[in-house]
């Protein structure tokens, strides 16, 4: 019998958020054959360049997320909500509940708490909910339900309060593809608000040192789950 096909959803805040955080890991498994799906909640559009209208903005923004998703053969998501005033309620749960149960993930990523961004921690707590509602057959949905077993947390310089790393993923043969794919987001090459490529270009290499690697990148796993089970020492 064949493998069953990996499937990996990556919830961001914004547009960039998971292809910057777990954008080498999203690669390689691409690599491997894994589906991808990357699910913005908001396009992130307010950090648009100077001069530039915010909606022509967030249009190419959406660009850029099919984009990147395009070259690891996966498929982008972006949600309606407007950059900087992501709601923490019901409506945006069930929203995200229902991408959960159509794609099936095996892997579910998103934003660590703790976060200076409230987009950033509204997107945990939401997908966190949305995680367990999509479980429940008591939620009646257009989709049965389904249960995403292997949930992580991106490491993110927004989200770095109490952040440890729990699990190195070894991403150098993700690394290549990671870099031209992510280097289509405007941002990522072209702010002058923080050298997003560098640090995370940097970050990689550091964290694939710690792990004997050549790049890794790192998450955390919710603390209920956190235990090593063996026969004896």
């Amino acid at each position: 019998m064949s493998e069953e096909k990996l499937t990996i959803l990556a919830v961001g805040g914004h547009i960039g958020d998971m292809e910057l955080t777990a954008g080498m890991a999203l690669a390689k498994h691409a690599l491997e054959g894994a589906r991808i799906i990357t699910l913005a909640l908001t396009a992130g559009e307010k950090g648009a360049p100077a001069g530039r209208d915010i909606k022509e903005y967030r249009e190419q923004k959406v660009r850029e997320a099919k984009t990147f998703a395009q070259m690891l053969g996966g498929e982008a998501i972006v949600f309606d909500y407007p950059d900087g005033e992501l709601p923490d309620n019901e409506e945006v749960r069930f929203k995200v509940c229902d991408v959960i149960r159509k794609y099936k993930p095996n892997i579910l990523i998103t934003h660590y708490k703790s976060s200076m961004h409230k987009d950033h921690n509204n997107t945990h707590k939401i997908v966190t909910d949305a995680r367990f509602y999509a479980s429940l057959p008591g939620f009646l949905r257009e989709d049965s339900p389904f249960f995403a077993g292997r949930f992580y947390y991106a490491e993110n310089w927004e989200d770095a309060v109490s952040f440890t790393p729990y699990l190195y993923v070894d991403t150098t043969e993700g690394y290549e593809l990671w870099k031209k794919a992510v280097a289509t987001h405007w941002f990522v090459t072209g702010s002058t608000s923080f050298p997003y490529l560098e640090y995370y270009d940097h970050l990689s290499r550091v964290r694939g040192i710690e792990a004997r690697k050549g790049r890794a990148e790192c998450f955390m796993i919710p603390e209920e789950t956190y235990r090593v089970i063996k026969e004896g020492l």
